[in-house]
């Protein structure tokens, strides 16, 4: 008998699911490598003066590495409106607008960026019609990129990760886990074909390879901002988050290595595409 995948938990929640407590999201999530930014340069054109769009913005963890790039301005797009608030006032800068609305309702006008980012957020969409409307919204040159930090790595042992496995079962996932052993962000060829579908040319993905360290209280800090966890009721969450504590400690001798994978995603509109903002 095959078990049957998990539930997934449905998109709209990824809405509401990381606001209830943004400093901790804030500080406990781990940053993007240095080479992410290196290779927007590189790969989509991140530099000074250009208008960018970023997708899901949360805290602002890729919004205030893209304001040190100087752009001439940054529209920020956050539907938690806690979020949104907290960004506002952690990266306060003239050149940043923060909208705190969904993607979809968003007024956004045609033709008006250079540069469409989003950051650990776009598995929350609908990706082909999100991306044609993001299509709609580049310049002619302009490009998107999508990039992740995904919590994983197929291809390395993950010590603590199969020795809390149990902990979740039974539980619903992120829309970001994807299908089988691939998560949404590491699926180049699911995520290819999005961009196709949606008129896009794109480049090779690049995967960058590293790891997270962590104490107790940093996983128990992590963990609490991952959307399958703040979906849990109260208690049970609790109960989780001391699990995860105990065998950081006990198993793990207060030290855990998660494997990071960033997952970059670039691409350009097809001269001929049909696409609408």
């Amino acid at each position: 008998m095959v078990a049957s995948e998990p539930a997934s938990l449905e998109r709209s929640f990824g809405r509401e699911a990381f606001g209830a407590d943004p400093a901790n999201y804030h500080a406990a999530r781990p940053p993007y490598p240095q080479a992410t930014w290196d290779a927007l340069v590189q790969r989509a054109g991140l530099r000074a003066g250009i208008d960018i769009l970023e997708i899901g913005a949360g805290t602002g963890l890729a919004t205030i590495p893209l304001l040190t790039h100087d752009p001439a301005r940054l529209v920020a797009i956050e539907p938690d409106t806690r979020l949104a608030a907290f960004l506002a006032k952690t990266a306060a800068d003239p050149r940043l607008t923060v909208v705190g609305e969904t993607f979809e309702d968003a007024e956004l006008r045609p033709t008006s960026f250079d540069l469409v980012v989003s950051a650990t957020a776009f598995h929350w969409l609908d990706a082909v019609p999100a991306l044609k409307r993001i299509g709609g919204l580049l310049r002619d040159n302009g490009s998107v990129a999508l990039i992740w930090n995904d919590f994983g790595d197929a291809g390395r042992p993950d010590p603590f990760h199969e020795a809390t496995a149990h902990l979740f079962e039974g539980h619903r996932v992120s829309t970001g886990r994807g299908s089988g052993r691939l998560s949404f962000a590491s699926d180049a060829d699911a995520r290819l074909a999005d961009f196709d579908a949606a008129g896009f040319v794109a480049d090779e993905p690049q995967f960058l390879r590293w790891t997270l360290a962590l104490d107790p209280r940093g996983v128990r800090a992590l963990y609490s901002t991952y959307s399958n966890v703040t979906a849990l009721p109260p208690l049970e969450r609790t109960r989780l988050l001391d699990g995860l504590f105990d065998v950081a400690g006990m198993q793990f001798g207060g030290r855990v290595e998660r494997n990071m994978t960033t997952a970059l995603y670039t691409a350009r509109r097809a001269p001929d595409a049909h696409l609408a903002a």
